[in-house]
C-alpha cells in the first residue's frame, strides 16, 4: 500500500454526476428527525458538546468512532472538501443524526463533516451506540433502517471508493465485481473513455502499468489491490490471532456468511460458544443480493436481502461473535479432536467443531468473449450497483428460479426493458407462484421461453445478445447493454479437496445420507447434519439434498448448534488415516 495526496475525480464514469438532492428526495426516510422521547433516551448514551462553525467534526481516513445528533446549529457532509469538484452529500439540522452502516462495521471515514452553524451535538461513540441498538428496540429498528437507506443512497451516487482502470483488464474487471458483490460505494473511471482518468493519472504520478488503482477517501492509493486489500485500507476487521500468526482457538468456526452462517454465528454465540465466521465474499450470499425477499416469515412487506444481512450480523455481533470478511478458507484438516482452516491470507483458524456454510455460486455461460464483459455488463447479481449501469436500458435476466424473478422485478424499477431467457416451457416449476404472478403483471417484463442466449454482441461493451429459439431453431439479435445469469449451481467446496463426502456434484453429504465407506473409521454415527468428519457441519445451500430458500438455511444453521453441543457431550476425537482412530 503507498500513500498519496487525497485524489478524488470530478464525475463518475457510468455518466455525469448524480445530484444528491435529487437521489436524497427519491429515497424517504433518509433523514428523519427525531421526537422529544427519542432524542431523551439517546441523551443517557452520549456526551453533548459546543461546537463552533467552520469546525471540522469528521476527515476522511479517521476512525468512524461515535454517531453524532444535532442538538442546534447545522452541519454537512462532503465529498472532496477543499477541491474543486467538493460535493455536497446532506445537510443535518436539529433532532437528525449523522451515521450510516460503516459505523457498525468498523470502517473508517469517507467523508468530511462540518459544522456550518454554530451549536451543540450530542456524541455517542461506537460501544455506547451498539448498547442502544441492543437494548433500544424502536431506536435501533430507526436507526438500522436509516443507515441502511444511506447505504444505499451512497451506493447511488458512488460516493466512496475510486477505481480507475480498463474494462479489458481482467484484474478491473475482478475489481468491479468484488465491489458490486460487496456493496461498496465507488465509482469507476474508464481509462479507455473518460479523460477525468488521465487527469487524474497524471496528478497521481501513476503510468498506465500500474492500473487498476483504487482510491480510497483519506489519501490511500492501492495498485492492483486485491479485494481484502482495500477492506484493510477501509478499516475491515482480520482475524484474531497469537504471536506466531495462527488464528486463536475458538469452540465453533462457521465458513461462510449466508442465512445459513449467518444463523449458526447468532445461536452459537448467544449459547455462549466462542464462534468465529469468516467469508471470503460478502455476508449475505446469494440472498444478501435479493432486492426484495417477499415470503419471509415475519415480513408481509418483505424486506430485501442487505437488510436480513445487515440485522443478522448485527444480532451475531452483539451475542460476541467473530465476523472476518474478505478472507476465503483454502483448505480443511483435522487432529485429534481440534479442526484447522487455514485462509488465503496465511492464518489459520483452528476450532473444536466446524459448521460449513459456503452456499452455491451461479454457473457461468459458457460463451465466447463472455469473460470480456464480466463486471463490466454481464453480472451474476443484480444490486443497486449493477442496476445503475444498466437504468434506461434494455436487459436480460437467465434463469428461471427465484433469484431470477426478483431480479427481473428489481431491474424493472430502473431498465426500460427487462427479458427472462428460459428454456423451459414457463416458470411454473421452478419459481415461487408470488413471483411469476408479479412478473406476468409487470408490463416491462417479457418472458422468452424455450429460448437460450447462444451469443454475446458488442465490440468494447455489450451492445445485444443472440437468441435461438429451440423449438423453431430460429435465432434472433435482442439489443441489450447488460446480460444478469442466475443459472445453475455449483457447490462452493473446492477448497475441502475431496476430504468430506459428496455428490456427484460436489454438495456434502450428510447425516444417513453419508455412504458407510465414507465415513470416519471408528466414529460414532454422524449427526443429522453432520459431515463425514466427525465435528464438522453442512447447512445451507452447500449440503446434498437442501431445500434451497433462505428460512430453511437459517433453521439448519441453528439446528447445526444444537447439534454442536450433542457432539461436544459426545466427543471423538479424529486423528489422520494414517493412525487408529481412537474414542476421546
Amino acid at each position: 500500500m503507498e500513500t498519496s495526496p487525497t485524489l478524488t475525480p470530478a464525475a463518475s464514469a457510468r455518466g455525469q454526476t448524480p445530484n444528491a438532492d435529487a437521489v436524497a428526495l427519491s429515497m424517504p426516510g433518509i433523514s428523519p428527525h427525531l421526537d422529544e422521547e427519542q432524542l431523551n433516551r439517546l441523551r443517557a448514551y452520549g456526551t453533548e458538546h459546543d461546537v463552533a462553525e467552520g469546525a471540522i467534526l469528521l476527515t476522511p481516513g479517521e476512525s468512524a468512532n461515535a454517531m453524532l445528533v444535532v442538538l442546534d446549529g447545522e452541519f454537512e457532509a462532503v465529498e472532496s472538501y477543499g477541491r474543486p469538484d467538493e460535493r455536497s452529500l446532506a445537510r443535518f439540522g436539529p433532532m437528525q443524526f449523522l451515521g450510516e452502516l460503516g459505523l457498525l462495521k468498523g470502517r473508517r471515514v469517507t467523508k468530511t463533516t462540518i459544522m456550518r452553524r454554530k451549536g451543540r451535538v450530542l456524541r455517542i461513540a461506537v460501544p455506547a451506540l451498539r448498547t442502544v441498538m441492543a437494548q433500544e428496540p424502536e431506536l435501533s429498528e430507526l436507526l438500522l433502517r436509516t443507515f441502511l437507506l444511506r447505504h444505499a443512497f451512497l451506493l447511488r451516487l458512488g460516493a466512496g471508493l475510486t477505481l480507475v482502470g480498463s474494462p479489458f483488464d481482467p484484474n478491473t474487471r475482478r475489481l468491479l465485481e468484488a465491489f458490486a458483490r460487496h456493496q461498496m460505494p465507488m465509482r469507476w473511471l474508464n481509462v479507455e473513455t473518460e479523460p477525468e482518468a488521465e487527469a487524474l493519472l497524471c496528478e497521481a504520478g501513476v503510468p498506465t502499468s500500474d492500473l487498476p488503482i483504487v482510491l480510497v477517501p483519506g489519501g490511500s492509493l492501492l495498485r492492483n489491490p486485491s479485494v481484502a486489500a482495500v477492506s484493510e485500507a477501509l478499516g475491515g476487521a482480520g482475524p484474531d490471532t497469537d504471536t506466531d500468526g495462527a488464528a486463536c482457538t475458538c469452540d465453533l468456526l462457521i465458513v461462510g456468511g449466508g442465512p445459513g452462517g449467518l444463523g449458526a454465528a447468532v445461536y452459537g454465540a448467544s449459547e455462549g460458544l466462542a464462534t468465529a465466521l469468516v467469508d471470503g465474499g460478502a455476508l449475505g450470499g446469494q440472498a444478501g443480493t435479493s432486492a426484495r425477499i417477499e415470503n419471509y416469515l415475519g415480513f408481509p412487506a418483505g424486506l430485501s436481502g442487505a437488510e436480513l444481512t445487515a440485522r443478522a450480523a448485527l444480532q451475531a455481533e452483539k451475542f460476541g461473535a467473530r465476523v472476518v470478511l474478505a478472507t476465503e478458507a483454502v483448505s480443511l484438516s483435522s487432529a485429534r479432536g481440534v479442526h484447522t482452516v487455514a485462509l488465503d491470507d496465511g492464518h489459520t483458524v483452528t476450532a473444536r467443531t466446524v459448521i460449513i456454510a459456503t452456499g452455491a455460486r451461479y454457473n457461468r455461460l459458457t460463451l465466447e468473449r463472455v469473460s470480456d464483459f464480466e463486471g463490466v455488463s454481464v453480472f451474476y447479481a443484480a444490486t443497486q450497483m449493477e442496476a445503475q449501469a444498466c437504468s434506461d436500458g434494455a436487459v436480460a435476466v437467465v434463469g428461471g428460479a427465484n433469484s431470477a424473478g426478483q431480479a427481473a422485478l428489481f431491474l424493472a424499477r430502473t431498465c426500460r426493458e427487462v427479458h427472462v431467457i428460459i428454456r423451459r416451457s414457463g416458470l411454473e416449476d421452478s419459481m415461487s407462484r408470488y413471483l411469476i404472478d408479479a412478473i406476468s403483471r409487470h408490463p416491462r417484463i417479457t418472458v422468452r421461453p424455450f429460448t437460450q442466449v447462444t451469443r454475446l454482441l458488442g465490440a468494447e461493451q455489450l451492445e445485444g445478445v443472440e437468441l435461438t429459439d429451440s423449438r423453431a431453431q430460429r435465432t434472433e439479435t435482442l439489443p441489450v447493454c447488460g446480460l444478469f445469469v442466475f443459472i445453475g449451481a455449483s457447490a462452493c467446496t473446492d477448497w475441502l479437496g475431496g476430504q468430506l463426502s459428496h455428490d456427484e456434484h460436489g454438495f456434502l453429504h450428510t447425516g444417513d445420507a453419508i455412504p458407510l465407506a465414507e465415513r470416519d473409521p471408528g466414529a460414532p454415527p454422524p449427526l443429522l447434519l453432520e459431515t463425514s468428519r466427525t465435528g464438522v457441519f453442512c447447512v445451507g445451500d452447500v449440503r446434498s439434498g437442501s431445500v434451497k430458500r433462505v428460512a430453511t438455511a437459517i433453521g439448519e444453521g441453528a439446528m447445526a448448534v444444537r447439534l454442536v453441543f450433542d457432539r461436544i457431550a459426545l466427543p471423538y476425537v479424529h486423528v489422520p488415516a494414517t493412525a487408529t482412530a481412537v474414542p476421546a
